[in-house]
This record gives C-alpha cells, sequence and structure tokens, in this order.
C-alpha cells in the first residue's frame, strides 16, 4: 500500500517529524509492506462489491505493526454521575478518583480506553472499521490518552475513497474524516493528530 495523503492536526506531523522521524520512516515503512493483493475477498463474497478482506488487511498491519514493537496500552479511571465531583478527580491518580467518589458517598465506577498501538509516546489506529469508530479514535481514545500523558501524537490510518469502494459498505474513508475533523475547527478535539490516507 501507499500512503496517498496526510493531514496534519495541531501540529501532530510536524512533532513526529521534529521528534520521532524514525516513528515516521516506521510508518512509511508499514504502509508499504501490507499488500492488498495478499488480501482478497473470499469464495463467499464473490457476488458483493468487496474486493479486498478487511480482516485480512488489518491483520497484515498489526503482524507489521506488532513486528516493530508497536505494544497495545490501556489508561484506566474511575468516573460518576456527580459532575462537580468528577472536575474536581479528574487530574487524579485512578486509585485517589476511586477513593474519593467512594469518601463521597457515592459508587466508583471503573472505565478505561485501550489502543492496540503505542511506542514512543506516538499511538496508532488502523481503522477499516465502520464511521463511529473513527470518531471514538479522535475525540474520545487518542484524547484520553494524550491528557492521560501517554502520547504526544495520535496517527489514525484510513482508506482512501478509491480503496474504501471496494470493501464492504459502511467502511470510513479519508475524505470523509478529513471533512469531519476540519469542520470541528482548528482546536477540536485538542490533541495532536496525523490523518493518513492510503490506497493500494
Amino acid at each position: 500500500m501507499r500512503i496517498e495523503q496526510i493531514y496534519s492536526h495541531l501540529g501532530g506531523y510536524e512533532f513526529i517529524m521534529v521528534h520521532h522521524p524514525g516513528i515516521w520512516q516506521e510508518v512509511e515503512q508499514i504502509i508499504a509492506a501490507v499488500d492488498t493483493q495478499s488480501c482478497p475477498c473470499g469464495k463467499s463474497r464473490a457476488f458483493s462489491k468487496s474486493r479486498y478482506s478487511l480482516s485480512g488487511i488489518r491483520r497484515a498491519f498489526v503482524d507489521e505493526l506488532r513486528k516493530r514493537d508497536w505494544r497495545r496500552s490501556k489508561v484506566c479511571w474511575w468516573t460518576v454521575a456527580d459532575s462537580r465531583l468528577l472536575l474536581s478527580i479528574m487530574e487524579r491518580e485512578p486509585e485517589e478518583q476511586r477513593q474519593a467518589i467512594s469518601s463521597a458517598g457515592e459508587t466508583p465506577i471503573f472505565s478505561y480506553n485501550q489502543t492496540d498501538f503505542v511506542k514512543d509516546r506516538i499511538a496508532i489506529e488502523v481503522q477499516f472499521g465502520k464511521y463511529s469508530f473513527v470518531a471514538y479514535d479522535l475525540f474520545v481514545k487518542h484524547m484520553a490518552f494524550y491528557v492521560g500523558d501517554v502520547i504526544d501524537v495520535g496517527v489514525e490510518i484510513l482508506p482512501m475513497k478509491e480503496l474504501q469502494a471496494e470493501m464492504s459498505s459502511g467502511v470510513a474513508y479519508y475524505e470523509g474524516e478529513l471533512y469531519n475533523l476540519i469542520r470541528q475547527g482548528r482546536g477540536v478535539p485538542a490533541v495532536p493528530l496525523v490523518l493518513i490516507g492510503i490506497a493500494p
């Protein structure tokens, strides 16, 4: 595969190029190593418009990322329905959050976000899922890891429309998600991001 387009939100791309140029080279190598021709749809999809196996492409990305030591990371916290209490504990460590909620007579609710690929404070999400998954990545996952001081930049890898058109319906695509991101305004979400559009 190849990188067709890149969009830098809040200086995400520039940050990587200045502080982690080797990471960007890895990202380019990973994308180049994924061969869509080796991920055709099975015979059961012979009459659908799908030319490529989404699970096959995803698996190829997972293999390439794990070979280069990109690892899963998890950010945990405790929550409650009381907004004032939440604001007062949000910056604390998880165990302190739990204790503060209990001390206030409320029931703490455990929550977390997880991302599969983090290395050198850069998170990568490879998204060949529905539109809603991309919004969750950009506005919740990457944000949680950034606010939790686990990452400095989130990277979202998406198919270009030309690739998405040969996949099953409902898959998000770069051009559409670029529009959604830009429509929010320059400072939203408040996390440096890099959107990458890929094509075969």
